[in-house]
């Protein structure tokens, strides 16, 4: 296959779909957690769901770097931007991540606070090299897949001398998540795991090892596109059938067992793991996120405006965080499609196009 059109053929689509229903035992469910939001989406928006057998459950994890950032790192950006008079740099989604007060970055901006959305760590950069006189932090959020970008940045800043430029380290861990989940006293129920795709690229196949042998839990690396993940999910069910827990590589045109070397080697080189760290619906995750290491203190935002960090509980209403846990699914929320739709969020996972709840309200995806 070489085009994205071929992983998206009806009639391979349906011939795998036969194999799955074939292959499904009779009285057996398979709970199975696609842990990316990217794999959420696409089971929305291509209607996979429908093509699975009724015992097949396929559960939403925390895999939308939006939706898992707490209210509280958002109130902090808000507080940096509005009490400290930086420039603010961001992706667009952040923007619209509800905060304390009814408050939003885009709200904040809209109020006076000078916030500015871009579309990569050059812009916030460049940012900082045309305003020389003002302070300009980064907003860096993401999982594996967008840290190599932000070392970069930092490394770039260093060459260049840009005193003004530091950052909000935001970026979390995949395999903490997957643990956390794991370890969760919750009657969640999960024979094995869709495993990432982008995320895979940078830190490769070789990380997902502890869940088949610790926990006993498959793991299918899986792409975005209807074949790659019917595929997946069909790999998932052989082993479940036969009482195997192995770490299998779907996704084999991008990802490698070791994953991107260089990428790991520039993160090591200008991160490392935080004690512990804060994710909405999961709460305080032990060496979860990441953040500069001493070399490059100058440029952590934090520690140059002597940012406290305070927790800030969800909105009564929202059910995100039980969505995040996989706890939910997105229609079991009393609020969503009625107060919460993505012109109105009241919850995170509404905000991303990765996020549950967006991708079921995009789709009309029914539980």
């Amino acid at each position: 296959m070489k085009f994205v059109s071929e992983f998206r053929d009806p009639q391979l689509a349906a011939n795998i779909a036969a194999n799955i229903a074939h292959e499904v035992q009779a009285g057996r469910s398979y709970h199975l957690m696609e842990f990316c939001g990217g794999h959420t989406h696409a089971l929305s928006r291509f209607g996979l769901n429908d093509l699975l057998p009724h015992n097949i459950h396929m559960i939403h994890g925390p895999g939308c770097p939006v939706c898992v950032l707490p209210v509280g790192r958002v109130d902090q950006a808000i507080r940096l931007a509005r009490e400290h008079k930086v420039i603010l740099c961001t992706y667009a989604d952040t923007m619209r991540i509800p905060a304390s007060g009814k408050l939003s970055l885009a709200r904040a901006r809209a109020e006076g606070a000078d916030v500015r959305m871009i579309y990569s760590t050059q812009d916030a950069l460049q940012i900082a090299r045309d305003h020389p006189q003002r302070e300009v932090v980064f907003m860096a959020i993401g999982f594996e897949t967008t840290t190599p970008p932000t070392a970069v940045a930092v490394l770039q800043a260093e060459r260049e001398g840009l005193q003004n430029f530091s950052l909000l380290c935001y970026h979390v861990l995949t395999p903490a998540a997957m643990h956390a989940i794991l370890a969760a006293d919750n009657t969640i129920q999960l024979d094995g795991f869709v495993g990432p795709a982008h995320v895979s690229t940078v830190i490769g196949s070789q990380p997902y090892a502890t869940f088949s042998r610790d926990h006993g839990k498959p793991v299918v690396i899986a792409g975005f596109e209807p074949l790659d993940m019917l595929q997946a999910i069909l790999m998932l069910v052989r082993q479940v059938n036969a009482g195997r827990a192995e770490v299998e590589n779907e996704f084999t045109r991008a990802v490698t067992h070791e994953g991107n070397r260089k990428a790991q080697q520039l993160v090591q080189q200008v991160f490392t793991v935080r004690d512990s760290f804060e994710w909405r619906g999961l709460g305080s995750v032990p060496h979860s996120a990441l953040r500069l290491r001493d070399a490059y203190q100058n440029f952590d935002a934090e520690l140059r405006f002597k940012l406290p960090y305070v927790a800030v509980a969800d909105h009564k209403a929202c059910e995100c965080a039980a969505i995040l846990r996989g706890e939910k699914q997105p229609q079991q929320c009393k609020i969503f499609g009625t107060a919460c739709t993505p012109e109105h969020p009241i919850g995170s996972c509404m905000v991303s196009s990765e996020g549950a709840c967006a991708a079921h309200y995009s789709y009309g995806r029914a539980i």
